[in-house]
């Protein structure tokens, strides 16, 4: 009897590996690899996208934080010289920058909420989806390979039954051709083959069953289970794709929605620039400084030549000796000095800013009667609120006692009336200050003028006594003489009481200026001096060239180098 054995025929695809499903297995990891591949590419998009929004976050910050730095403090002498259109149009390109930075903002906020939001939790959900196809794919597997090992093992018993039935009929055949055996033996190894045969026949059908069932969940298994995994694994990977491509979509999108904003802000920060108006500047910085002085007129000849033409006598030589000393006396001291006007004042000056130019002081009294005028406003509106407060408690007496308000309103009206006591007193000062201020058109006069009208009196007052002396003494003449010494000494003594100003630092003449005033310097372009005392605000500074000489020059001829140690040490150009 033959072997009753069938030969298993492998396809030849399949032949590199020890069982078929080894193939779908290999599949499973490559997709697995990549589908991970495609979930970290995902995530480092994200990662990426975030830390755009954080460079964003910090970019508006700093932005801001550099707007509120050049902002001008308030209630500051910086934000008052805020009022020139050059400055303004600073203040609108911050305020513009301010815009700008929440622009970034949104785009941080817009990014985050679309993109960085978004995809976290499609990461999520594709990692579910992930991870139940692949759990499908495993359960397909494993399904096959135990309908695989079921063949194998009906395939050996098979094959151990054939090779069974074979060593029996074998056997059966010597026991049969020997003479020397029973026929009992033989008849028993018969009955042994056909058993065995039987088996053999028994196992081929379970094997050939067992076969037609793993062929048929073979076939289900690669052209109906697997496919329909696979096809559900490309639809996740070709959403992932598609999902990627429309984040960088929304990301440029997100830049491109504040554009037109970003834009609006540079036309504002151009069109602030296109504002600035030189002429108008100009303007405020003459009507800041101007003093309402009237410029000095000519000075007016002084011939010392004329005792020596009057005819020598005892009474003319004793005039010409008084004349000639006091105008030597005022020449002499006057040298060098500023008009009495612009002599500058040390510490605090007086309420009634006496100490400053005419126009300044104006300025001043204006300023403090707008602010007197403000904290009336205050208080008065303070008593309205505690009168109806008043009225309240006295309408509900539950609410509380009217007559613990009476003491606050006393207060309140004896506040208002010393702050109107205040406004007629600088009011007055400031009617008089406007009733001196020089119209302009009138006919120039001397800086010095001032100072005539208060001598001219005492001199010509003086010369009539002198006149009307019917022997004309020398005696009278010697006492004015005296007189107008002690007047000019005094008036010498006013300038001569100070103590030389130490140097507070350097300047550079920018213009050559001719100081044919009294108490001004002439410079030269280029020339490099000291400086003494800087601009209080009338736009002069005063400088000395050497120990002789010294004087007021025009701040803007000027560029000073102030000391650092110096208080309140200033550049002007």
């Amino acid at each position: 009897m033959g072997s009753c054995l069938p030969k298993l025929v492998l396809p030849m695809e399949w032949s590199i590996y020890t069982t078929p499903v080894e193939r779908s297995q290999d599949q499973f990891d490559n997709l697995e690899k990549h589908t991970q591949w495609g979930i970290d590419i995902l995530e480092k998009y994200i990662k990426f996208v975030k830390e755009r929004t954080e460079i964003e976050i910090s970019y508006a910050k700093q932005l801001r934080n550099l707007s509120k730095k050049y902002q001008p403090k308030k209630n500051s002498k910086e934000e008052e010289e805020y009022k020139y259109t050059s400055c303004k149009a600073f203040i609108s390109t911050l305020n513009e920058m301010n815009d700008y930075a929440g622009q970034h903002e949104v785009i941080s906020e817009n990014m985050t909420s679309h993109i960085t939001v978004e995809l976290t939790r499609y990461v999520q959900e594709l990692k579910q989806e992930r991870k139940s196809h692949f759990h499908d794919g495993r359960k397909a597997q494993q399904h096959i390979e135990t309908c695989w090992k079921q063949l194998e093992s009906s395939k050996r018993r098979f094959e151990r039954d054939c090779k069974e039935a074979d060593r029996a009929q074998q056997y059966f055949e010597k026991m049969d051709a020997d003479i020397n055996v029973t026929k009992a033996d033989v008849e028993k190894a018969r009955q042994q083959a056909q058993l065995r045969h039987q088996m053999a026949e028994d196992s081929k059908a379970d094997y050939s069953s067992t076969l037609q069932k793993f062929n048929h969940e073979q076939h289900e298994h690669y052209y109906t289970h697997i496919p329909s995994i696979f096809q559900k694994i490309q639809e996740m990977e070709e959403k992932r794709i598609v999902r990627i491509g429309e984040s960088m979509k929304t990301y440029a999108e997100v830049d491109r929605q504040v554009i037109p904003i970003i834009g609006k802000c540079l036309d504002g920060i151009a069109k602030a620039a296109e504002s600035i108006d030189q002429k108008n500047d100009s303007q405020l910085v003459i009507e800041a400084y101007k003093s309402g002085f009237e410029p000095p007129g000519d000075i007016e000849f002084e011939d010392y030549t004329q005792p020596m033409k009057r005819t020598i006598s005892e009474t003319s030589l004793s005039n010409s000796k008084g004349d000639s000393k006091t105008e030597l006396k005022f020449a002499s001291k006057s040298k060098g000095k500023l008009w009495p006007f612009i002599k500058k004042n040390k510490g605090a000056g007086p309420e009634d800013f006496s100490h400053l130019p005419p126009e300044q002081r104006r300025k001043k009294l204006q300023q403090k009667v707008d602010e007197l005028n403000k904290e009336i406003q205050k208080e008065t509106d303070q008593r309205d609120a505690i009168t109806k407060m008043k009225d309240v408690y006295i309408k509900n007496p539950q609410m509380g006692d009217p007559g613990s308000l009476d003491h606050k309103l006393i207060e309140v009206g004896q506040n208002i009336e010393k702050l109107r006591l205040e406004v007629q007193k600088f009011e007055a000062w400031l009617t008089e200050v406007e009733g001196r201020l020089p119209v302009r058109g009138d006919q120039a006069r001397r800086q010095s003028g001032m100072y005539e009208a208060q001598t001219t009196p005492s001199v010509n007052n003086c010369a009539q006594d002198r006149e009307s002396s019917p022997d004309g003494s020398y005696t009278e003449e010697q006492s004015q003489e005296n007189e107008l010494k002690m007047m000019a000494t005094d008036f010498d003594d006013e300038f001569d009481d100070e103590e030389p100003l130490p140097t507070i630092g350097t300047c550079k003449a920018l213009y050559t200026f001719e100081g044919q005033n009294e108490g001004t310097i002439s410079i030269a372009e280029g020339e490099i001096l000291y400086v003494i005392e800087e601009d209080k605000g009338d736009g002069w500074t005063r400088i000395r060239r050497n120990e002789d000489e010294e004087g007021y020059v025009p701040t803007s001829y000027v560029e000073v180098y102030l000391d650092k140690n110096a208080k309140g040490a200033m550049t002007y150009i």
